[in-house]
């Protein structure tokens, strides 16, 4: 999202919630607890007759309870009355969450195998040049099993491909998605305030676009407007991050998939504010097809904004962290802990 440079540093919305806890309060006084003792034995011996529920008097104002925001959306520890238990375990395919210009776009849900309240969301973008793929393949299709197992509810999503739909169809498109969730939490059982995304390549740009940009950018259209299609973290797996750098500019599959729109525009450094969510950037150091530059730009916009990222350099990896002139440090499965464990910080 752009912001105003006055307003920077003001806001702190990538920050974790913290929740109020009953240590450091004021023991009850030895008074305060006569009162309150008598206030009950009263209350109990009044039980045996039924009593009117009292009336507010014109003059009394009932204020209504404040919440910050997110509260009242959702509740992490209590599951939707609304929600199918039969579905635990289970995977929902070709379910359709949009539709843009007569597409009914699909996404499939992976339901953890235990309900202990409101499930954490993980939405995964596939690559493929903006032009091909398929939720269900790319590098980052590797973490559906494991972020099941973990007790996430896992997304996986088709967009509009180039180059019969140009950009910006595909980011509208996984927006979209994000809004689609958020419509039917009580349905899926989500919570709306904790919703990760991942993808690699085209889709690691996708994913960054949907962690830097809100709908200022213009990219929110289609259904669910009322509805966020902000992202509460990101993982994003050697995408491209500024499409103005000679090198990207220059590349046929971007003026495919772009044609004449702004690259600028399109590139998720030139949206990076201090009210992001955090990201964890993974990028193979031999990869030549998105150099690593274009990640050391992204973490460079992310950290001098304030917003909590990191990059880990794969060593040995070219693109899609295919193995080039050794085994790939850290290993694949290794990568696949991190994000797990980048997921568990930020969504629990």
């Amino acid at each position: 999202m752009r912001m105003n440079a006055d307003f920077q540093g003001i806001f702190r919305v990538h920050q974790r919630p913290t929740w109020a806890s009953a240590e450091g309060e004021p023991k009850m006084k030895p008074l305060s607890f006569f009162i309150a003792l008598l206030a009950i034995i009263s209350m109990a011996c009044s039980l045996g007759a039924s009593q009117p529920t009292a009336a507010v008097e014109p003059s009394e104002t009932v204020a209504p309870p404040i919440l910050s925001e997110g509260e009242g959306q959702s509740e992490a520890g209590t599951s939707s009355a609304q929600f199918d238990s039969s579905k635990l375990g289970s995977v929902e395919k070709d379910i359709t969450y949009c539709a843009m210009d007569g597409v009914e776009l699909k996404m499939d849900l992976y339901y953890p195998s235990e309900n202990n309240g409101r499930f954490p969301v993980v939405m995964y973008v596939h690559g493929g040049g903006w032009h091909k793929g398929d939720k269900d393949r790319g590098a980052g299709a590797l973490e559906v099993p494991a972020l099941q197992q973990a007790g996430f509810l896992v997304v996986t999503v088709n967009y509009r491909l180039a180059p019969e739909y140009l950009f910006p169809a595909m980011i509208e498109d996984v927006k979209c998605a994000m809004r689609s969730l958020r419509a039917h939490a009580d349905e899926y059982n989500l919570d709306p305030d904790r919703i990760g995304v991942w993808g690699g390549s085209a889709g690691g740009h996708l994913v960054a676009l949907l962690g830097t940009t809100d709908e200022s950018a213009g990219f929110d259209v289609g259904e669910y407007l009322e509805y966020s299609s902000r992202a509460q973290a990101v993982v994003d797996m050697f995408g491209p991050a500024d499409l103005t750098v000679a090198m990207v500019e220059s590349s046929d599959t971007v003026k495919t998939a772009f044609g004449d729109f702004d690259l600028a525009l399109a590139s998720p450094v030139t949206y990076a504010s201090s009210d992001d969510p955090p990201f964890l950037i993974l990028h193979g150091e031999k990869d030549a097809l998105v150099p690593i530059e274009q990640s050391e730009i992204l973490l460079a916009a992310l950290q001098n904004v304030g917003v909590p990222a990191e990059l880990t350099r794969v060593k040995n990896a070219s693109h899609g962290f295919k193995p080039d002139g050794g085994e790939i440090s850290p290993s694949r499965q290794e990568l696949s802990q991190m994000i797990i464990a980048f997921f568990e910080e930020w969504l629990r």
